[in-house]
């Protein structure tokens, strides 16, 4: 399955390198897609479980999927 998420505080190159790397590392996630301008996040995935495990890096890393809460903003 393929899933494409806004997420926030993505500003920077930087952003996507991180992002990009550290998804990659997850298991069952692949063909890891950060679009800068749109502020997006894409890939695929093999089941729900893997899912959740590549939103809890997301927001671990300090880019939580649009409307979770944003710990940098407190």
């Amino acid at each position: 399955m393929r899933k494409t998420v806004h997420i926030q505080n993505l500003v920077c190159d930087t952003c996507v390198k991180i992002i990009t790397n550290r998804l990659t590392e997850l298991r069952n996630i692949s063909n890891v897609d950060v679009n800068l301008e749109k502020e997006t996040v894409s890939f695929d995935f093999f089941a729900k479980r893997d899912f959740e495990h590549a939103k809890h890096a997301l927001e671990a890393l300090g880019y939580p999927i649009l409307g979770h809460d944003n710990i940098l903003n407190h």
